[in-house]
C-alpha cells in the first residue's frame, strides 16, 4: 500500500520547489556521492576493478539504507521516500513544457528540450525538437517511473534505492569515453541488467495504453535502438502514436546516423504530438497504478 500512496503523492505534487530550494534532493545527494567516488577511485591501472568495487559499495549502502528506513514505525516515511524517488509528475511537466514552448517559437522550444535531452539542440528544427521530447518521454518513463515502481514492488525500499543509485551512477559515469569506459563499465552493465525487465514492461504498458494494433512492430524495431533497453519504450511510443522516432542527430558537433524507429511513421512532428505523448504517459501511469493496487490487495 505504501507504493500505491507514493505513486499518487508523486503524481499530485511532483517536486515542490519550496522544499528542494531549501534542502538537497536525494537524487542530488546520490549524484554527489557518485561524483566523489569518481574523483577518488577513477585512477590508476585498475579502473575497471575500482568501478566494480564502487558499485558493490554503493549498492550495499543503498540496500542497507532502504532496510533502515523500513524499520521506522508507520508507513508515511516509506510513502514520502517513494514519492520523492518517482518522477511521473516531473517528467510530464518537463515534456509538456516543450510543447508549450514550441507553440511560441522554435528558439523557446530548443531551450526547453535542452533540459531533458543530451544531444545538440542549437540546430534543431520544430520536428526535431518534438521528436527529442517524445523520445525523452518514452525513455524516462521507463527509467524514472516504471523501473522504480517495479523494483519497489519486487524488493521494497531497498530495491528502489538500489535501482536509483545504479541509474544515477550510469547517468554520470556509464559512458564510453576515455575517462569512464573502464571505470563506468560496471555501472552501465548493472543498469542494463536492472532495466532489462522494466524496459520491456514499459513497452507492454505503452502498447496497452495506445492504439497500436499488434506488438509485432515493437518487437521488430526495438533492437534497432543503440541501447539494449531504451529501444523498447521508444518503439512502443513510436508505433502507438504512429510517428517515427530516433534517426540521425548530433552529439558534441558530430552527426550520428542512427536508424529511425517506425521508419514509416509521421516525421513532421509538432506540439500536438508531444501532447499525445504526455497523454500516453498518464494512461501508462494509470494502468501501472491499477496493477500495483491489484498486487497490494492480493
Amino acid at each position: 500500500m505504501s507504493l500505491v500512496l507514493g505513486m499518487i503523492l508523486d503524481a499530485v505534487f511532483g517536486e515542490p520547489r519550496w522544499i528542494w530550494s531549501r534542502l538537497p534532493h536525494p537524487a542530488v545527494l546520490m549524484g554527489r556521492t557518485v561524483g566523489w567516488c569518481d574523483r577518488q577511485f577513477n585512477t590508476g591501472e585498475q579502473r575497471q576493478r575500482n568501478g566494480l568495487l564502487v558499485m558493490v559499495g554503493l549498492g550495499t549502502g543503498a540496500l542497507m539504507l532502504g532496510w533502515l528506513i523500513t524499520l521506522v514505525p508507520g508507513v508515511w516515511l516509506d510513502v514520502i521516500v517513494i514519492a520523492v524517488l518517482l518522477a511521473q509528475k516531473s517528467l510530464v511537466d518537463h515534456v509538456q513544457a516543450v510543447a508549450d514552448a514550441l507553440r511560441l517559437s522554435v528558439g523557446d522550444a530548443r531551450r526547453s528540450v535542452a533540459m531533458i535531452v543530451g544531444r545538440d539542440t542549437r540546430g534543431m528544427d520544430g520536428p526535431a525538437v518534438a521528436r527529442g521530447a517524445i523520445e525523452s518521454a518514452a525513455e524516462n518513463l521507463s527509467d524514472g517511473v516504471i523501473a522504480p515502481i517495479f523494483w519497489c514492488a519486487v524488493a521494497g525500499l531497498p530495491g528502489l534505492l538500489l535501482y536509483k543509485i545504479t541509474n544515477t551512477a550510469d547517468s554520470m559515469i556509464g559512458y564510453r569515453t576515455p575517462r569512464h569506459e573502464a571505470f563506468g563499465w560496471a555501472a552501465a552493465r548493472f543498469d542494463d541488467l536492472l532495466n532489462l525487465i522494466p524496459a520491456r514492461l514499459t513497452a507492454l504498458l505503452i502498447w496497452a495504453a495506445t492504439k497500436c494494433p499488434a506488438p509485432s512492430p515493437i518487437l521488430r524495431d526495438a533492437p534497432l535502438h543503440r541501447s539494449p533497453n531504451a529501444g523498447w519504450p521508444e518503439a512502443a511510443m513510436a508505433h502507438g502514436l504512429g510517428i517515427a522516432l530516433s534517426g540521425p542527430r548530433s552529439y558534441d558537433g558530430e552527426i550520428r546516423d542512427y536508424p529511425f524507429v517506425n521508419e514509416e511513421g509521421a516525421r513532421d512532428l509538432g506540439p500536438d504530438h508531444i501532447d499525445a505523448a504526455v497523454a500516453t504517459l498518464w494512461k501508462t501511469w494509470a494502468i501501472s497504478l491499477g496493477l500495483v493496487m491489484l498486487l497490494a490487495f492480493l
